[in-house]
């Protein structure tokens, strides 16, 4: 992947138990639709719950997003050079492998299992970006994930654009 990451933003107008104050690490968005995984919700789960052979992982799983939360992600900083590694940009890798996501664990550096995912289907995100659902935060290192609390990361994502959550206005821009 090449490019600054792009994080879309949930508007404080929108609102729902799976997308409200949510911000979502986008991986893919073409003319087939998108896919992104939310790094904002731990879940209380401890990976070594979740995993066999995961003893004594006691990081959160996270939810990544409605769309099959049997398929998990890996998200971590330091490459591997394994198969299944995508790098994202420096300091940000992404993984399904659960080969990679063992040899993360082992290698002992910070790491997201992120279960599930969000999906749009061709044109639906773009919809919902025009009608004020989403603001895009687009950021070239991914100190966001890393250095900002999970608690943090929404209102912060916003601020990094200088937007003041309650000056968002309902219903979005339109050209």
């Amino acid at each position: 992947m090449s490019g600054p990451l792009t994080f879309l933003v949930a508007s404080p107008h929108l609102h729902g138990e799976v997308f409200g104050g949510t911000v979502i690490l986008l991986l893919e968005h073409d003319a087939k639709g998108a896919m992104g995984l939310i790094v904002n919700a731990p879940t209380p789960q401890p990976v070594s719950e979740l995993m066999a052979g995961a003893e004594g992982q006691d990081a959160p799983a996270w939810l990544g997003g409605p769309v099959d939360p049997t398929l998990g992600w890996c998200l971590y900083p330091d490459a591997l050079e394994l198969d299944g590694e995508i790098s994202l940009v420096p300091g940000l890798n992404v993984s399904s492998s659960l080969d990679v996501l063992h040899a993360v664990m082992e290698s002992g550096q910070r790491y997201m299992l992120v279960l599930g995912y969000a999906g749009w289907s061709a044109g639906q995100l773009t919809q919902e970006a025009r009608a004020g659902a989403w603001v895009w935060v687009e950021q070239d290192t991914p100190d966001l994930l890393w250095d900002v609390a999970a608690t943090e990361r929404w209102g912060e994502a916003l601020r990094r654009l200088g937007v003041i959550p309650s000056a968002i206005m309902p219903g979005g821009a339109q050209a």
